[in-house]
């Protein structure tokens, strides 16, 4: 073991391009100190061995030659991080989540600091700190006369210590080397944060040092790709530019008050549920039950507040609730395909595929809903389980 600490030292220096005198300087030791342990003829005391993993950005475990416990242990560390995160549902706001989160971030900081520069580590630390941010401060936003359109508080979001140190984490973890999936939702996550914090150059220079839309491998894989295959990324790439344009259509929406609360803007998004019903003709949605479910939902708050039909609401609210079921009803289930024409040839779904709705969903869903609203929602058994 001793002699395999001797060749890592000199790999991990090697690997990073640093001399021996470097290494030396920055521990206090002299050149010859190092030489004879990559040599073999001794080795570091083990007061320094913290620092000689901490220069190399590795743990000690790896530094002794440990990968398969490494490995093994960052795996336990995430999936008890995802366990925990999942958990919380996909509803978020103030005062949502359990004291879990913080715990969560505490064991992934330890984490980070063990395992220096492991993008997946820094990844779920990163999401849980913006989460346990979301639920100490909230978000702030106001109305801009000139645009028309809520803008960020930037001057009370910045001071969100919790968010002010996941931006410190996804910028470390985009220099860390992370695999493409990891940049991309990095990426994802870090620039509306950004704005959120009133970066905008730094989101801005993010986002222009992006690849193109019409370059991205959804749009190429199907000019790649020939029979089956073609015809299941034909699929993706219907469903991710649709599921984009969701996202825009409504997030514009929303930052709009005189379009949200108009006839007009839930007319956009019925639209829009309308294309995902028209692609799914047979009812078969697989994982976009999920937005289509939360469309509904955002069109009953905007009947509420725009003062709209009773009616309406009852009945957005009930489309809403049954592919929200649906997609919980898939998620518990085996093997699901799909069999639309145009996105037959998407990979079937199992279990395990999907995040599970959180348990207490349903109750942040109608918490903010008006006393008259729940009540007419209360005499329909149907809905049991959103008052348990």
């Amino acid at each position: 073991m001793q002699l395999n600490l001797g060749t890592k030292i000199r790999e991990l220096r090697r690997r990073d391009g640093r001399t021996q005198d470097a290494l030396a300087e920055t521990l206090g030791v002299t050149a010859q100190a190092v030489s004879r342990w990559e040599s073999g003829g001794s080795y570091p005391d083990v007061e320094i061995m913290p620092a000689i993993a901490n220069y190399f950005h590795v743990s000690i475990d790896e530094l002794f030659g440990y990968h398969g416990d490494r490995e093994e242990k960052i795996k336990n560390i995430l999936d008890s991080a995802a366990k925990i995160l999942t958990e919380q549902g996909f509803t978020m706001y103030q005062g949502s989540l359990s004291e879990d989160v913080l715990e969560c971030v505490k064991m992934l900081r330890a984490a980070s600091e063990e395992f220096p520069n492991e993008p997946k580590i820094l990844l779920k630390l990163a999401q849980s700190l913006y989460m346990w941010g979301w639920n100490k401060y909230g978000a702030r936003g106001r109305y801009a006369e000139t645009s028309g359109i809520i803008e960020d508080d930037i001057e009370y979001n910045s001071q969100n210590v919790y968010w002010q140190e996941a931006l410190c984490v996804y910028e470390k973890l985009l220099k860390s080397n992370p695999c493409p999936e990891d940049r991309e939702i990095a990426i994802r996550q870090i620039v509306p944060l950004y704005c959120r914090m009133g970066e905008y150059e730094k989101a801005k220079a993010l986002a222009n040092d992006q690849n193109a839309i019409v370059i991205c491998k959804e749009l190429l894989l199907p000019l790649a790709t020939v029979g089956e295959e073609k015809a299941r990324y034909q699929g993706e790439r219907i469903m991710a530019l649709l599921s984009n344009l969701q996202f825009a259509i409504s997030e514009a929406v929303a930052l709009r008050p005189d379009i949200s609360a108009s006839d007009y803007g839930r007319q956009i998004l019925l639209s829009v549920i309308n294309l995902y019903e028209t692609v799914f003709v047979d009812g078969r949605c697989g994982r976009w039950h999920w937005e289509i479910g939360q469309m509904y939902l955002t069109l009953v708050r905007y009947e509420i507040y725009g003062n709209g039909k009773m009616q309406n609401i009852l009945d957005y609210f009930d489309k809403g609730f049954e592919h929200c079921k649906e997609y919980e009803r898939i998620y518990n289930g085996g093997e699901y395909r799909y069999s639309a024409p145009l996105v037959s040839n998407l990979k079937s779904l199992n279990k395990g595929n999907l995040d599970p709705i959180g348990e207490d969903f349903w109750k942040k869903e109608l918490k903010n809903y008006p006393q008259n609203i729940r009540k007419e929602l209360h005499k329909n058994p149907k809905y049991a389980e959103c008052f348990a």
